[in-house]
């Protein structure tokens, strides 16, 4: 049994809660994990909550977002003129669009 745990708010967490994802699922979930500077408990509570995710800048989402731009070009690059582009590269550009909008308007 494993020991509990309180958070930031008082609240106890001694509820562990699991699902499965395909290994795609699991890649989009990481990155937006990722890009978001949470860690992935905080970043799932908080869209199943549909509370508003805020990124605050910091050189781990810089990297972050530096690494996932890198993997979008290689992945553009990759796609020839007449191939669709798939799902998953459409959800990191729209999430990395909105993170840069919020970084833009906060300055």
């Amino acid at each position: 049994m494993s020991a509990k745990n309180m958070d930031s708010q008082g609240r106890w967490r001694n509820k562990t809660v699991a699902f499965r994802v395909s290994p795609e699922e699991d890649e989009l979930i990481e990155t937006l994990v990722r890009l978001s500077g949470l860690t992935k408990q905080e970043y799932i509570v908080r869209r199943l909550q549909e509370k508003e995710i805020v990124v605050v800048g910091n050189p781990r989402v810089y990297k972050a977002l530096k690494m996932e731009l890198a993997k979008v070009l290689e992945e553009l690059q990759r796609i020839k003129g007449g191939e669709e582009v798939p799902k998953d590269l459409l959800d990191v550009i729209k999430q990395i669009t909105v993170m840069m909008k919020g970084m833009k308007d906060g300055q």
